[in-house]
């Protein structure tokens, strides 16, 4: 004699809403993308920095080595958030600062500005990218 167990169903469930796979891995996807090439994509615009802002050399090394300074200290700490408050809500946070730094860099006037918002920027990248791999 064998017996099935089927469980008693008050009514439905309700369904529950969740970003679908792609859209998730997409989201994550640009967001180590615009990590990865902003390590490289300043190089490119040094001269003009050079020409518009006024930047020696050692401003110039300050504006590479702010972002790849403040992103390889703070990895782990964003990591860390991450584990406390949640991937979504760290990747969120993570992007907006990465987003208003590089708007913030866009619009600098004067070689402290391009510099404090590119450290400001890779604050944003360390919190974004363990994020990205995670989720």
């Amino acid at each position: 004699m064998t017996t099935t167990y089927e469980p008693a169903v008050a009514g439905k469930a309700a369904p529950r809403f969740s970003t679908p796979g792609w859209a998730a891995l997409l989201a994550a996807s640009i967001g180590q993308f615009l990590v990865v090439l902003d390590v490289s994509v300043v190089n490119v615009a040094l001269p003009d920095m050079r020409a518009g802002l006024g930047l020696g050399a050692t401003g110039l090394q300050w504006v590479v080595n702010a972002y790849s300074l403040t992103f390889a200290g703070f990895l782990l700490l964003g990591g860390r958030a991450a584990d406390l408050f949640g991937r979504k809500r760290v990747f969120v946070a993570g992007l907006g600062l990465f987003t208003v730094a590089s708007l913030a860099g866009g619009f600098a006037q004067d070689p402290s500005m391009i510099i404090g918002a590119r450290g400001v920027q890779g604050l944003g990248a360390a919190i974004l990218a363990p994020v990205t791999l995670s989720l």
